[in-house]
């Protein structure tokens, strides 16, 4: 006996692996399948009857319901990526898909959402950025992991640290690992600015004062040192600091004993001294900027932090981490990056380095108002029309992998690697972009982009 066509319906709707629910014009639930049930921990009957937004309590569902704009508009939205909550009381990230109910005659009864659980695909993405992430530094980059692999024996150690590198590569974040990890870990880590402060305050902010040292004196005050008595002192930029505090913070260095301004009684610090700069010290130290001595004395450990453009491997990785972060700040469902995005992102050089993308991302955040991030939502100068005289999309995507791959002696696995992508999908873009590689032992010819 052939079953009723409602029941065929429920059949295959129970079969699917995904959930799948529909409401009527009222926004009450009308059907609910089995899939549905397992996601959300709600039996059907009691989703029957009761309206989406009390089922679901979605993160979009008081103000940008995809269901309603679906019914409102017509069109169809598919794959958003946004969290429910289940009957445990735990957020659900899913990706759902809309469309509208219609009776034969057209008009609409209702509308139909679909919706994948993504916890798996979740947790594999964590599992991933945690392979490449070192307490709150993240990065796949061969240079960057040696750092993440010498810097426990660093941290363990009492000894004077130099960390190096342009301004916004994360100096601050590796000087907090190395607190972390030491066994002064439950002590303060406290920073000081030194190229932010007049030479005179610097003074006063690094060792205290006495009442009386100087006219707006009215108490005795602790220095930066002494607040971090058996912790870790930051000095952040210890490159722009005068010769002569150069003077007294050697003596510092040297004996772990310091005055306070006014005062006659030297005092003891148990102090550990991690130090960063963006200039090169060797080269002030040569035009006689910056004492040879002091030098000598911070440069006990020297970790040179790579620039972003020398890790551009990092960029996709950063780019969702700053996503991540701006979609929990802003209360958006942004998933990511539309395919044209990252090749511009890739061919920048990034000058403020990781702030910089990081301000980038928080910008196109704020203007996106879909789901992916767009070539129109990133700063006006890095849009490639203006950047780069009108060349096209495929131009610059060309014009970068060539540069990849030259860099890579045409290696398609380092080139792969470096660009975070498999092996068959840059031969897939090399042969979309007509890109050829050289016959082994022919010179390498230069291919316009």
């Amino acid at each position: 006996m052939t079953q009723p066509l409602e029941n065929q319906t429920e059949i295959i709707l129970d079969s699917i692996a995904d959930g799948v629910f529909t409401v009527d014009s009222e926004w009450r639930i009308t059907s609910f399948n089995r899939a549905a049930e397992r996601i959300t921990g709600i039996k059907k009957e009691e989703a029957i009857g009761r309206h989406c937004w009390n089922v679901f309590r979605a993160s979009i569902c008081e103000s940008r319901c995809s269901l309603r704009q679906t019914m409102e508009t017509g069109e169809p939205i598919g794959n958003q990526a946004i969290f429910i909550v289940n009957s445990e009381g735990d957020r659900v990230p899913v990706s759902i898909s809309t469309a509208l109910l219609k009776e034969e005659e057209g008009n609409v009864i209702g509308g139909a959402e679909t919706f994948r659980d993504l916890s798996v695909v979740e947790e594999l993405r964590k599992e991933l950025e945690a392979s490449h992430s070192f307490f709150d530094i993240i990065s796949k980059n061969q240079e960057m992991q040696r750092l993440f692999g010498i810097l426990e024996q660093v941290a363990e150690s009492n000894s004077t640290v130099l960390l190096v590198g342009e301004s916004g590569t994360g100096k601050e974040l590796f000087a907090k690992a190395i607190h972390s990890m030491s066994p002064r870990k439950s002590g303060p880590m406290i920073t000081v600015n030194c190229g932010a402060l007049p030479d005179t305050l610097l003074e006063s902010e690094l060792f205290g004062y006495k009442a009386g040292a100087f006219t707006d004196a009215k108490k005795d005050k602790p220095g930066r040192l002494a607040l971090a008595e058996r912790g870790t002192l930051f000095l952040d930029e210890i490159g722009d600091i005068s010769p002569a505090l150069q003077v007294r913070f050697l003596r510092f260095l040297q004996d772990r004993v310091y005055e306070p301004l006014g005062s006659t009684k030297p005092r003891k610090a148990d102090v550990r001294i991690v130090a960063a700069t963006n200039k090169d010290l060797e080269e002030l130290v040569k035009k006689e900027s910056f004492r040879q001595d002091l030098y000598y004395r911070i440069n006990v450990v020297k970790l040179v932090l790579p620039a972003l453009r020398d890790r551009k491997e990092d960029i996709p990785l950063l780019g969702d981490h700053f996503v991540r972060k701006f979609n929990r700040l802003g209360g958006k469902e942004i998933q990511g990056f539309s395919p044209e995005v990252l090749p511009v992102l890739m061919s920048h050089d990034f000058p403020g380095n990781i702030r910089e993308l990081e301000n980038i991302i928080e910008y196109a955040t704020v203007v996106c108002k879909n789901s992916l991030i767009g070539i129109e939502h990133l700063p006006d100068y890095l849009r490639p029309a203006k950047k780069a005289d009108n060349l096209s999309w495929g131009s610059l995507e060309r014009g970068f992998l060539l540069e990849t791959l030259k860099k890579n002696q045409w290696s398609r696995s380092a080139t792969a690697k470096e660009l975070g992508i498999h092996t068959s999908t840059l031969w897939r873009k090399m042969k979309r972009l007509n890109i050829k590689a050289p016959k082994q032992g022919s010179p390498v010819r230069k291919q316009s982009s």
